[in-house]
């Protein structure tokens, strides 16, 4: 059988599968087939990252979300990839391994009212697949809600399903957060966030470098940085530490390019020196 539309990490294409939320990705940092939740299909996130590979990007909040469209894109997908012939078909032969359920998608997942019922629904659909326990659910965030107690709630609740959050962190200061994420943002409040997060569930940090303008992070930024996951390291399951993999859509695109393996090695040693794990995928 011909491999069709075949998935790769470089490319996270939405319309694979054709369908309004749910879609599937391979994903470097997850080791196999990821389903994405996309409660975002209007392209509007409250940050705007410039290494963000989503078109069309807007600042704003997701449109009131159909959950059983949503339930039925989930159950539908799962029934191909489990039990049809969508492995085969679209992923190659060393990715495939389904490893999670994902809310990621095109914009900040937890900005979406219908979240925590996103949440139990994916819980159910999993349940019904003998799946729940077996296979991570993750929420891939920037963190801006985690002050939030709904969200919170549901953090907690993802907890209980074999789930775990991958937090933003890009930069170590209030300049350096709003130059990537173009977000003003106190870097403390964000850790207080962070904090909130991980006493409701494990939480990792996850830290896109890379050159901009020919230039890597400053030694001031990284040491501010490496200040802040100190601050966490008792309560982080560890850090995601990744390099551009996919083109920017965003206008500062031609000024973004990728650092070499090594400077990211180096950048995880100093960072394993505060005894935290972590993950590099460049």
């Amino acid at each position: 059988m011909t491999l069709q539309n075949i998935l790769t990490v470089t490319d996270h294409n939405r319309d694979v599968g054709g369908l309004r939320y749910v879609y599937p990705v391979v994903s470097r940092r997850a080791g196999g087939v990821s389903i994405g939740i996309n409660l975002n299909p209007n392209n509007a996130c409250n940050w705007r990252c410039i290494y963000c590979s989503v078109p069309n990007l807007t600042r704003g909040t997701p449109p009131p979300i159909a959950l059983d469209v949503l339930e039925q894109e989930l159950r539908g997908l799962l029934n191909d990839v489990l039990h049809g012939d969508f492995m085969q078909r679209h992923v190659s032969e060393t990715d495939r391994q389904l490893k999670d359920i994902a809310f990621s998608g095109n914009g900040e997942p937890t900005s979406a009212k219908e979240f925590p019922q996103a949440v139990m629904l994916v819980e159910r659909v999993l349940k019904d697949f003998d799946l729940l326990g077996k296979i991570k659910i993750r929420l891939i965030t920037n963190g801006s809600m985690m002050d939030k107690p709904s969200v919170l709630n549901s953090v907690r609740h993802l907890a209980q399903c074999n789930g775990e959050v991958w937090f933003k962190l890009d930069a170590g200061t209030k300049e350096g957060i709003m130059r990537i994420n173009d977000v003003n943002l106190n870097p403390q409040s964000h850790m207080q966030r962070f904090r909130n997060c991980a006493l409701a569930c494990p939480t990792f940090i996850q830290t896109c470098m890379f050159a901009l303008d020919g230039q890597p992070p400053s030694e001031s930024e990284i040491s501010a940085y490496l200040a802040l996951v100190n601050q966490v390291k008792e309560v982080i399951q560890g850090v995601h530490l990744y390099g551009i993999a996919r083109p920017s859509m965003q206008e500062e695109a031609i000024r973004l390019s990728r650092l070499p393996s090594e400077w990211l090695e180096a950048m995880a040693q100093r960072i394993r020196a505060l005894a935290v794990t972590v993950q590099i995928s460049p």
